[in-house]
């Protein structure tokens, strides 16, 4: 299956403050292009990548009317982000201080940011650390709080042992794992995902992220309450916010959803009807939710 996510950015490296190469992708059309416009910073999932952003990502840098700056960032251990020795790295406050320093390094005062799963909780600690960066905030299928059931799902098909031979394979185990939930996804929906889960070694798709950060998922007790992050959440009332959730979604509540609105009046809320965890913000009607939303920010 050709990779046709190698173009309409620029590939930027910079370095964590622990000393790790980190990866960026620059959609920027050009300072006069995005005059008067803050750029768009997109955090990805858990195991996920900046290739999961890229069909959005070109949709609003080459916005006819309103292009804005996009930058998609790998979490370390993720795509093109170099791998921690340190496993114990891979956790929220650590990839908070990566993205804190990805601003640094491209010259980010301030920015409106997409945080897709793990990216949005990633949010609620950089509104505490560095809400001067905040603009707004859009999280993608994720809240203060997340389902235990859901995240058990995660860990389990993550760490299934199963790995594809070819990329037909790769389609098919997508569709076995997510088709249950991605009711609105079509063929070529599925084999973009794809494209942006794997990387192409060989002519064979790999999983594009360090097992250790699945493995880890396999120590938590789930016979515990979950931390949540509700304090931090606070911090981000003043704050123009949208949430995505997945119609299908197993790891955010629509009770979370709710208490969320509840917590945070002007809080607008998108269904993504057909969509598992995580909505794919490219498809449907959520790339002109996203726009107008975005065309109420700065």
């Amino acid at each position: 299956m050709p990779d046709n996510y190698a173009s309409g950015f620029q590939e930027r490296f910079y370095t964590s403050p622990d000393g790790l190469k980190l990866y960026a992708r620059d959609y920027w059309p050009g300072e006069t292009a995005t005059a008067g416009r803050l750029p768009v910073i997109c955090l990805p999932g858990l195991t996920r990548n900046t290739r999961d952003f890229h069909p959005l990502a070109l949709l609003l840098s080459q916005d006819i009317t309103a292009p804005r700056r996009v930058i998609a960032l790998d979490s370390r251990g993720r795509g093109n982000s170099a791998w921690d020795e340190n496993k114990a790295n891979y956790n929220l406050a650590i990839e908070a201080g990566d993205v804190v320093a990805a601003c640094a390094a491209l010259g980010i005062e301030r920015a409106v940011f997409v945080g897709t799963s793990r990216g949005g909780l990633i949010l609620h600690l950089i509104a505490v650390m560095r809400p001067d960066l905040l603009e707004a905030v859009i999280l993608n299928d994720i809240g203060p709080a997340v389902e235990a059931k859901g995240l058990a799902l995660i860990r389990d098909y993550l760490n299934s042992g199963r790995r594809p031979a070819d990329w037909r394979e790769a389609v098919e185990i997508l569709k076995e794992n997510h088709g249950a939930a991605f009711t609105a996804l079509a063929e070529q929906d599925w084999r973009e995902m794809a494209l942006a889960l794997y990387r192409d070694v060989g002519g064979r798709p790999i999983a594009d992220f360090d097992p250790a950060i699945a493995e880890a998922l396999k120590s938590i007790d789930f016979s515990q309450p979950l931390l949540d992050l509700w304090e931090q959440f606070e911090k981000l009332s003043h704050l123009p916010l949208m949430l995505i959730r997945g119609e299908n979604t197993s790891l955010l509540s629509q009770e979370t959803a709710n208490e969320m609105a509840r917590r945070h009046p002007k809080l607008i809320l998108h269904a993504a009807e057909g969509h598992g965890h995580a909505p794919l913000l490219h498809l449907g009607n959520i790339p002109a939710a996203i726009r107008a939303f975005l065309a109420s920010c700065q």
